[in-house]
C-alpha cells in the first residue's frame, strides 16, 4: 500500500501474474505454457505461485523448443481452448515464426471462419539488460506488420493488467510486449477487476508545443525529455498509443493538430517500422497543420551492443528525444 494515497502500489511482474490468475479462475479453458513456467515459477518470477493453484495441466513447463509448444498451443486453440504462450523472450519467438505467423494470424481468414485461435503470446521484448544482439530485439515492427494479430505493449504495472486481461479475453491472435527492463517497477493497481480495450490511446502529459508519441519502455524517456524540456519553456504533449494493432491515429492526430509538431519515439529500427508507419500517417492527415516534418528517434541502425555504454547510446533515450523536439519546433 502507498502511505501517502493508500492505493495499492505492485511490480509489474505481479500485475501480469494477477491478470493471468484471474483469467484461469473465470475461464477452466485458458492454461499456461512455455519454459520455466511451472516449476521454477517463471524465468523472471512472472508465474509464481500458479502451478500451485493451478496444477501442472494448467501451468506447463515445455521442452526448449518454441516452434513445437507454439504449434501445439495454436492447436489447443483451434480447438477452443485459450492458451497463454509466453516466451522467456521475444527474441526466441523468431524461432516459431511460421506457426505463430502463418498458423495463429491467418487461421481464421484461411478456414472461412471455421477455426479461430484466441491465443495470447507474451514475454520480454526489447534491450536495455546487456543480453546482446542475438537477445535483444525489439520485434514490434516485424510483427506489426501481419494482418490477423493484435499487438500490446503496457507502460507500467496498472496497463500491463488491464491490458492482458483483454488479450485473454479476445478471441484473436494477441502479441502482448513486455520489457524486462518494467518488471520490478511499480505502480497503482486496483484490486477490483479492470480491462483496459485495446485502440485506445492515453495521453500521459498535457502540452501545447510539440507531440511525442511512444509505447512501452520508452515513454519513460519521453516523459523525461518532457519534464527537461519544460525548464526550455517548450510544453510537451505525451502520447501513450498502448497498442500498435489496432493503433488509435485518431487521438493521436486530434493532439498533433493541436501542438502542429510531433515526434515518434520507437525502440525497433528506423528502416521500415512502426514509427515510420505512424509518421506516414501524421504527414497524410496533418499535412496542413505542421510546422516541420513529422521527427522520429529509434535505436541505431546497427546490431545490439553488448557493452553497458554501447548499449545505452545505442537506445531511444532523452537526450535524443530532447534533441528531435527542438528541431520539430525549431521553426514553431
Amino acid at each position: 500500500m502507498s502511505v501517502a494515497t493508500g492505493e495499492r502500489v505492485i511490480e509489474f511482474r505481479d500485475a501480469l501474474r494477477e491478470a493471468m490468475s484471474e483469467e484461469m479462475r473465470n475461464d477452466t479453458r485458458v492454461f499456461l505454457l512455455g519454459e520455466e513456467v511451472a516449476q521454477y515459477d517463471g524465468a523472471y518470477k512472472v508465474s509464481k505461485g500458479m502451478l500451485d493453484e493451478f496444477g501442472e495441466r494448467r501451468v506447463i513447463d515445455t521442452p526448449i523448443s518454441e516452434s513445437g509448444f507454439s504449434g501445439m498451443a495454436i492447436g489447443a486453440a483451434m480447438r477452443g481452448l485459450r492458451p497463454i504462450v509466453e516466451f522467456m523472450s521475444w527474441s526466441f519467438s523468431l524461432v516459431a515464426a511460421d506457426p505463430i505467423l502463418n498458423n495463429a494470424a491467418k487461421m481464421l481468414y484461411m478456414s472461412g471462419g471455421q477455426f479461430g485461435c484466441p491465443i495470447v503470446f507474451r514475454g520480454n521484448d526489447g534491450a536495455g539488460g546487456q543480453l546482446a544482439s542475438t537477445h535483444s530485439w525489439s520485434v514490434e515492427s516485424l510483427y506489426a506488420n501481419v494482418p490477423g494479430i493484435k499487438m500490446a505493449i503496457p507502460y507500467d504495472a496498472y496497463d500491463a493488467k488491464g491490458l492482458l486481461k483483454t488479450a485473454i479475453q479476445d478471441d484473436n491472435p494477441v502479441f502482448f510486449l513486455e520489457s524486462e527492463r518494467l518488471l520490478s517497477t511499480t505502480a497503482h493497481v486496483p484490486e477490483e477487476a479492470y480491462t483496459i480495450p485495446f485502440g485506445k490511446a492515453l495521453t500521459r502529459r498535457v502540452g501545447t508545443d510539440c507531440t511525442i508519441i511512444s509505447f512501452g519502455r520508452p515513454l519513460h524517456f519521453c516523459l523525461e525529455a518532457a519534464e527537461e524540456l519544460a525548464k526550455e519553456g517548450i510544453d510537451c504533449e505525451v502520447i501513450d498509443g498502448r497498442t500498435i494493432r489496432p493503433l488509435d491515429i485518431d487521438s493521436m492526430v486530434t493532439s498533433v493538430k493541436k501542438t502542429s509538431a510531433c515526434v515518434v519515439v520507437d525502440q525497433s529500427w528506423s528502416f521500415a517500422s512502426v514509427g515510420s508507419e505512424i509518421a506516414s500517417q501524421i504527414h497524410a492527415f496533418c499535412f496542413d497543420d505542421l510546422d516541420n516534418h513529422v521527427y522520429r528517434v529509434h535505436s541505431d541502425d546497427v546490431p545490439t551492443p553488448y557493452a553497458y555504454n554501447l548499449e545505452q547510446a545505442y537506445l531511444p533515450n532523452s537526450r535524443k528525444i530532447c534533441e528531435a523536439v527542438r528541431q520539430a519546433t525549431y521553426n514553431a
